[in-house]
């Protein structure tokens, strides 16, 4: 059964550092672009950043020159490293992955990981 499983969320004080990871297990052909997306309560769900599996990268301008995304395509691994965290990046964040399977490609979202910012 092809999953995606996250890691790392937790309480951090404002301005302090936490690192997400997600890895992709199960039987499939390959990965295409992997990202962060994030949902706060009472907000729809947003992007954070996204990356491809050539290493080209996007972020959300809530989370340029904060936040970091990168790969391990070996291990299908996706990270994402969130420096001077603020309360407002308080939210559930969730892993998301496009993947192929034999000859068809489908969306796939981890479970979610709460982050939380506060002193």
């Amino acid at each position: 059964q092809l999953q995606l499983v996250e890691s790392g969320g937790g309480l951090v004080q404002p301005g302090g550092s936490l690192r997400l990871s997600c890895a992709a297990s199960g039987s499939f052909f390959s990965i295409k672009t992997m990202g962060w997306f994030r949902q706060a309560p009472g907000k729809q769900r947003e992007l954070v950043a996204t990356i491809s599996n050539g290493g080209s990268t996007n972020y959300a301008d809530s989370a340029k020159g904060r936040f970091t995304i990168s790969r391990d395509n070996a291990k299908n691994t996706v990270y994402l490293q969130m420096n001077s965290l603020k309360p407002e990046d308080t939210a559930v964040y969730y892993c998301n992955a496009y993947i192929i399977v034999v000859l068809l490609g489908s969306e796939y979202w981890g479970q979610g990981t709460q982050v939380t910012v506060s002193s």
